[in-house]
């Protein structure tokens, strides 16, 4: 793997000391290569949801090592300063609900993040509608959220992820609400974007309809990884 995507090293974290201590993450190893869309599988309760709190800065871990892009974000203790920047330069977030600003049109939604990044509007603007074009929703970008379809909100979702051109997207559950129809299109989106731009991809589920369609899959169980090989089916 080269100096960019996802590295993750022995990465630990415990809730809580002494007896009532209780190890989410025990000894996690992963990576994603830059352009890859990754599968995190495993049951309620295995770690999925710390460990991708951990990759996007929300919380800290309690030991390892993480890099995301060309940085290393945390080495037994963090290693950037701003983490507010991180989350917000470094990693795009995808959920299983849109969360788009009901008062604010499409446009808007995707180009605030490059706004508050520093660029100029009309710069941002501009990223808002070449990702809203490239994702088969151009033609929506002055509605308001309120007037989209779940799989538009949901493409809307994807290129503010991809606004501010990070090197990461951590998405959470983003098929759960969706048919089957929508929930291939929305991965098939995921995967041309990964390509596009090179970002690496990690895809948190529990959705059978997609789990078929990843080359690389990592199970946690008992807060520890285990990887194997995806079915990789086409989504043609």
């Amino acid at each position: 793997m080269s100096d960019a995507g996802i590295r993750i090293e022995a990465l630990r974290k415990r809730y809580g000391h002494g007896d009532t201590a209780v190890d989410a993450l025990k000894d996690v190893n992963l990576t994603v290569a830059p352009g890859e869309v990754v599968g995190l599988i495993g049951p309620s309760g295995s770690g999925k949801s710390t460990l991708l709190k951990c990759l996007g800065a929300v919380i800290e871990p309690s030991g390892g090592r993480m890099t995301l892009g060309n940085d290393t974000i945390y080495d037994d203790g963090w290693k950037i300063p701003d983490l507010r920047a991180l989350r917000r330069d470094k990693i795009g977030f995808v959920f299983q609900a849109p969360y788009l600003i009901p008062f604010l049109d499409v446009t808007d939604n995707v180009a605030l993040l490059p706004m508050l990044a520093g660029r100029p509007n009309a710069e941002a603007r501009a990223r808002a509608l070449e990702l809203l074009t490239a994702l088969d929703v151009g033609h929506r970008a002055q509605a308001q959220p309120s007037e989209l379809s779940g799989g538009e909100q949901q493409r809307v979702s994807i290129a503010r992820a991809l606004a501010n051109r990070p090197p990461v997207i951590l998405a959470d559950e983003p098929t759960a609400p969706l048919d089957s129809e929508r929930a291939l299109a929305v991965v098939r989106l995921l995967n041309l974007m990964a390509t596009q731009y090179q970002t690496a991809v990690i895809v948190v589920t529990h959705d059978e309809k997609i789990i078929p369609t990843f080359k690389r899959i990592y199970h946690i169980r008992d807060g520890c990884t285990f990887e194997e090989a995806g079915e990789g089916r086409a989504l043609d």
